[in-house]
């Protein structure tokens, strides 16, 4: 990768016109029975690919753009990825590829070659699906892999998940400590390969779209957005919103919840079934949610298993106060009672006492949605998430081991 946001062969050598045969052949020429050395990342620009396939966007698709267009400012990265939904988005140069699966060959032959054409230093699959695919390129290709892991994961499957995660890749970057300590619990880990580094929020890009001062509704508002699926746990929330409701009838209360996904007729019909239905308003997916946000009371993250959420970071930035269940690291995001609220998934009584307890106190409401701002500001800085990205990057991984475990006898 010669320039930045230039990429000549992007869209024409790996494009759709794809003969598989040639391909095969200038990939034997190119590769034969040996496997080239890579260049070592160091303090120069490092070539960053990043791999996703997935087929809609979310949380981890967000984190990728974000980590992609920040690090392009100092070096050079790109994105293998599936589906235009996905790839529209990014302004590094990028390679559309099939990913017809977890072991997909023609995916890995493109990729391998996609890798040493772009002499890529480091690749970063940020799907679960593609970190099989892309450590093997990388192995191939003596490439630094390093995984992205968004969410808690236990992995129960030894053999299978000692090669994923420990053999083929080179590091893990994960979003909060919960997820490092539940990866440790598989004795073939190391401490040393995973870091932790927590998601950043792009503000300048959230008060861009957002526009202007945006007043608070005066209508109390609760916010959430995510991928509508069993995981995200929007049948909680709902059912929690319902008995708040009940609480006082004459509330003047608003559920507003953004995203799309394979449960929103079941939520739809549970909302009718709680006589709720004209209090909650589905939004469908929005390419710019922020105003709505902005004009929000609340945000509520009422996940089974979660990382760190991006849809609450933004909402925290917003000046919302941030309700959540204790999923994956939002311990590690929410002070109980400081900058927000914690709540057992479940928990209908306890989630409708907290929303009850934020509609009758609206000064302590503000000052809850200031500190939860301050947190955002203060620990969860994309410039930080970025710098700390090139550094696991460019550390002297590539023998497998990171420079704290050569260093134990």
């Amino acid at each position: 990768m010669k320039q930045k946001n230039r990429h000549p062969r992007s869209s024409r050598k790996y494009g759709h016109h794809f003969h598989p045969l040639l391909f095969f052949s200038k990939f034997r020429k190119t590769t034969g029975l040996r496997i080239s050395a890579g260049k070592q990342p160091g303090k120069a620009p490092m070539n960053i690919l990043f791999v996703n396939s997935a087929r809609t966007w979310g949380g981890t698709e967000k984190w990728t753009h974000m980590a992609a267009e920040a690090l392009a400012e100092s070096h050079h990265t790109a994105l293998a990825y599936r589906r235009d939904l996905v790839g529209e988005r990014f302004s590094v140069p990028k390679f559309r590829l099939p990913f017809s699966s977890h072991i997909d060959l023609c995916t890995l032959f493109r990729l391998v070659a996609i890798m040493r054409a772009e002499r890529i230093d480091v690749v970063i699959p940020t799907k679960r699906k593609d970190y099989l695919i892309a450590g093997l390129a990388g192995r191939i290709c003596r490439t630094t892999t390093i995984l992205r892991l968004g969410i808690e994961r236990r992995l129960t499957i030894p053999l299978l998940h000692r090669l994923i995660y420990r053999t083929l890749p080179h590091g893990l970057i994960v979003n909060a400590e919960k997820i490092r300590t539940t990866l440790l619990q598989s004795p073939f880990m190391k401490a040393q390969r995973i870091r932790v580094i927590h998601n950043g929020v792009d503000t300048a890009s959230i008060d861009r779209q957002k526009g202007g001062d945006i007043p608070k509704n005066t209508c109390f508002t609760v916010t959430a957005a995510g991928i509508l699926t069993a995981r995200k746990g929007f049948g909680f929330l709902i059912g929690g919103f319902a008995r708040f409701l009940s609480l006082a009838p004459d509330i003047r209360a608003e559920l507003v919840i953004i995203g799309d996904g394979p449960k929103k007729k079941e939520l739809q019909e549970n909302c009718a079934a709680l006589g709720i239905a004209g209090r909650v308003r589905f939004t469908g997916f929005l390419d710019n949610p922020y105003p709505l946000m902005a004009a929000s009371h609340v945000t509520a993250m009422t996940s089974i298993n979660e990382g760190i959420s991006n849809a609450l970071l933004e909402g925290m930035y917003l000046m919302n106060v941030p309700v959540s269940t204790p999923a994956g690291g939002t311990g590690e995001l929410i002070d109980n009672g400081r900058n927000g609220f914690l709540v057992d998934y479940g928990d209908l009584d306890s989630l409708a006492s907290v929303l009850h307890e934020l509609y009758r106190h609206p000064d302590k409401r503000c000052t809850l949605a200031g500190h939860a701002r301050s947190t955002v500001l203060e620990s969860f800085s994309l410039t930080v998430m970025r710098d700390a990205i090139a550094a696991f990057c460019a550390e002297p991984v590539r023998s497998g081991k990171s420079a704290e475990e050569r260093k134990q006898p």
